[in-house]
This record gives C-alpha cells, sequence and structure tokens, in this order.
C-alpha cells in the first residue's frame, strides 16, 4: 500500500516510515496539517495515518476536510493517552480507528494491517499495466501465467513507479521507499535494484526510463 503519514514529532514519524517500508509499503511523510491538506489533495495513497495535534492545521481540521470533498480512504488516527475527548471528535469526525501514544511498533503494524483488509476503497484495490497486475494486498505482481518470483524490496520499487503513473520519480524518493527516511544507505543502490527489475519487465513489454538528474518512470515500451 501506499500510506501517509502525518505526524509533527520528527523522530517518530521517522520510526513509523522506517517500520512500514520495512514491511513493503510506500510511504510519505509530512509534518505539517496545511501541508499535509495541499498534498492530500492530489495523491493517491491508499491510507492516511495521523495525529491529532499538528501545527498549520490541526488533524481534526485536516480530517474534516478530507472527508468534505468525499476522500474516504482509511485514517488511522493517533492520540496522546489523555486526549480522550479527541479520540470521540476524531472517530465522529471520520477516523477509522485510533491508536494510543505510546505505542508499540508491532500494534501500529497489526492495525494498518486490519484497516487495509476491511477498508474498501472507490478505485479498484489492483493496478494494471501492460499483461501485470499488481495485488496491493497480497503484494504480489501478477502475470499473464500467475504471480511473479519478485524479490520483496524491487516489489517496492514497482509499486512506488506504477503508482506515479508514468511520472518521474527521484532517486531519493525510491531510496526513502526502499529503506526509509534517513537510512545509511547510499542512492547508487536504487540503480542496482532498477537494473534488476528492468530485467524481469522488458519480456511484459515494460520499460523503467531514465530521466538523467531527475529520476526514473515506468511505460510500457509501446504505449
Amino acid at each position: 500500500m501506499r500510506i501517509v503519514v502525518v505526524e509533527d514529532n520528527v523522530a517518530m514519524a521517522k520510526g513509523i516510515a522506517y517500520r512500514l517500508r520495512d514491511e513493503g509499503h510506500a510511504v510519505d511523510v509530512l509534518h505539517d496539517g496545511a501541508d499535509a491538506d495541499s498534498f492530500l489533495q492530489s495523491d493517491g495513497a491508499d491510507m492516511l495515518i495521523l495525529d491529532i495535534k499538528l501545527p498549520g492545521l490541526s488533524g481534526l481540521d485536516l480530517l474534516g476536510r478530507l472527508r468534505t470533498r468525499g476522500d474516504d480512504r482509511a485514517v488511522l488516527m493517533l492520540t496522546a493517552q489523555a486526549e480522550t475527548d479527541l479520540k470521540v471528535k476524531g472517530l465522529d469526525a471520520g477516523a477509522d480507528d485510533y491508536l494510543t501514544k505510546p505505542f508499540e511498533m508491532d500494534e501500529l503494524s497489526a492495525r494498518v494491517r486490519a484497516l487495509g483488509r476491511r477498508h474498501a476503497r472507490s478505485e479498484p484495490a489492483e493496478r494494471k499495466i501492460g499483461p501485470l497486475v499488481f495485488d496491493p494486498t497480497s503484494r504480489m505482481i501478477i502475470g499473464p501465467n500467475g504471480p511473479l518470483a519478485v524479490p520483496r524490496r524491487e516489489v517496492t520499487l514497482f509499486e512506488t513507479l506504477l503508482a506515479a503513473r508514468g511520472r518521474i520519480v527521484s532517486k531519493q524518493s525510491l531510496l526513502d521507499n526502499l529503506y526509509g527516511t534517513g537510512s545509511d544507505v547510499d542512492e547508487p543502490v536504487v540503480e542496482v535494484y532498477v537494473s534488476r527489475l528492468r530485467k524481469r519487465l522488458k519480456s511484459f513489454g515494460l520499460e523503467i526510463k531514465v530521466q538523467r538528474g531527475l529520476g526514473y518512470f515506468l511505460v510500457e515500451q509501446h504505449a
């Protein structure tokens, strides 16, 4: 899945993002409510992990704007222990679930899995490009003859490029999605994964192209 994390505690946001990316999800992180509101109007993420108290625009206000626009993506709300009234207000405003700080990352992962299973989106769950279909629930790439044996990080790379819908994705963004923000892995590692995935996709008429100095994008070779 693609998940947006809106949390003003930078260390916590990095920790959440690192855990989710390690599980194969693509993650975007924002620390300001107003910035998140602008971002969420045009992104393609499946789920939002939202802190209630944010600078710029509160989590409750952000959630209200989201639902007013008819955006029904899953929302997991983060609250402090003493914020019982805000939990109620958040659920009433349209949050699907809440998690009380401090929490264990194992519990966060379980809540994300549960929301992913039960939350219906208006858009098709599966994404298709050429003869391949990506199933975000099973995190499998399916070809004409069934599922492909693709390593987890290459699946994450494929999902990230597919979600961009042909737009260029920077090498740093791909690196963040593969390993997490602030990782000590160098950008050239991305080139290794791109090369491996490019070879797998060639026989299916798909190509990962590079725009020098900008990043990569996924296209059908004869589109």
